[in-house]
């Protein structure tokens, strides 16, 4: 079969620099129209996340909500930084 194969070639030199010529132009056209967006993002993954709980102290939500988040993030898989800030308002 491969044989077969190098032999149409042969026949057909002009035929497969035509084809090569063809793939190549529209490899190369489709380099051009890729977006930048299709290069993915290496940076690292962050996650951000906003609770509130109105009217009451900061104090308060720190341990009622941040902490217990906080350290709840903390047990993700390959989790390399957990800040938690708790405001007011």
């Amino acid at each position: 079969m491969i044989r077969a194969l190098i032999d149409i070639s042969i026949r057909n030199r002009f035929m497969v620099l035509i084809a090569t010529l063809l793939i190549s132009f529209a490899g190369w056209q489709t380099m051009k129209s890729t977006p930048l967006d299709a290069i993915p993002d290496l940076s690292d993954v962050q996650v951000i996340i906003f609770t509130g709980f109105p009217g009451q102290a900061p104090q308060v939500v720190e341990d009622q909500v941040t902490y217990p988040l906080t350290t709840a993030m903390l047990s993700v898989p390959k989790t390399k930084v957990v800040r938690g800030y708790s405001f007011f308002g």
